[in-house]
C-alpha cells in the first residue's frame, strides 16, 4: 500500500464524509510506522489546502475503553483551525453534517504559552501551560462499525472530527493541578438523562500526566511535530465515546469549582 494514495484517500473520504476499507484489512496489512507517515502526509496536505494546525489531539489514552476498541496505547493527530472552536461561553450548536458516525467525547483541554518537550518533569510542564479548560471533541472514523486497529485510527486522523473548548481557566486558579485534573469527576447526560461518568485518572492518571506521556511518544515517533506557544491539547476522554444524532442536547458536569460543564446542542 502505498503511503501517499492511502493519505488522499483518507482525505478524499473526509471531504465526502464516507467509508472506506479498513486499511489494516487489505493486503500487506498497515504497520504503525506506515501510518504515521500516511498522518505526516496528510498533515502537509491540509496545511497545502490552507488550513492551518492548531495543536493536537490525544486518543485513546482513557484505559477502560481499550478492551472496547481493541487500542491499547495512544494515539494523536493535528487539531485544525477549520476544526477547533473556542467558545467565550458554556453553550454551543454544532452541526453533524460532514462527520461519519459521530461520537462525542468529554475531555480536558490545555493551552500553551510555551513550547513543551519531551522529558519535561510535571513542574515543568506547568510552566508551559496558560490555561485548562473542559471540551467536548467529536470523533469520527472513516471505517464501518467503529471497528479498526491502531494504525488504522493513527492513519484516519486520530478519528478527530471537531473540538468545542469551553472557558479558558488560568492556570494560576489551580493549586495542585495535576492532582486536581486526576480527581476530576465529570457527569455526561443526554438530553437531561445522565449516561455516563468518569475521573480524570481514567486518561493515563490524569491529564497532566498523559500530557506528559505523549511528549515523549510524540518524540520518538513524529519528530517533525511540535507544540507551538498558541497551541491546545486536548488529552482524551474521561468518558466512553458516545454516539450522537441530531437535534440532541449534551451536558457535562464537571465537579471541579473552576471548571465550566458545557452544553451542546446538534442542529436538526
Amino acid at each position: 500500500m502505498q503511503t501517499a494514495a492511502l493519505a488522499d484517500e483518507l482525505l478524499a473520504a473526509w471531504d465526502e464524509a464516507r467509508l472506506i476499507e479498513l486499511p489494516s484489512a487489505r493486503p500487506g496489512g498497515l504497520a504503525l510506522a506506515q501510518a504515521f507517515e500516511v498522518a505526516d502526509v496528510i498533515r502537509a496536505r491540509r496545511i497545502a489546502r490552507g488550513d492551518a494546525p492548531r495543536g493536537y489531539k490525544i486518543g485513546f489514552t482513557n484505559r477502560t475503553i481499550w478492551p472496547r476498541y481493541g487500542v491499547f496505547a495512544p494515539i494523536w493527530a493535528p487539531v485544525w483551525h477549520s476544526t477547533l472552536t473556542l467558545l467565550e461561553g458554556s453553550e454551543a450548536t454544532v452541526s453533524l453534517a460532514g462527520l461519519v458516525q459521530p461520537r462525542l467525547e468529554p475531555e480536558i483541554v490545555f493551552g500553551f504559552a510555551a513550547p513543551p518537550r519531551a522529558g519535561m518533569s510535571d513542574a515543568e510542564l506547568l510552566g508551559c501551560i496558560e490555561w485548562v479548560a473542559h471540551g467536548f471533541e467529536i470523533v469520527h472514523p472513516h471505517f464501518a462499525d467503529w471497528r479498526f486497529t491502531a494504525a488504522d485510527t493513527v492513519a484516519d486522523f486520530a478519528l478527530h472530527g471537531r473540538l468545542v473548548v469551553g472557558p479558558r481557566v488560568p492556570v494560576a486558579r489551580f493549586g495542585r493541578l495535576g492532582d486536581e485534573l486526576a480527581g476530576l469527576r465529570l457527569t455526561l447526560s443526554r438530553d437531561d438523562v445522565d449516561v455516563d461518568s468518569g475521573r480524570g485518572a481514567n486518561v493515563l492518571d490524569g491529564p497532566l500526566t498523559a500530557l506528559r506521556l505523549w511528549l515523549e511518544a510524540m518524540a520518538r515517533h513524529t519528530p517533525r511535530w511540535s507544540v507551538r506557544a498558541g497551541d491546545v491539547v486536548t488529552t482524551g476522554t474521561i468518558t466512553d465515546a458516545w454516539p450522537m444524532a441530531p437535534g440532541q442536547v449534551w451536558r457535562s458536569r464537571p465537579d471541579h469549582a473552576a471548571l465550566h460543564g458545557l452544553t451542546l446542542r446538534t442542529a436538526p
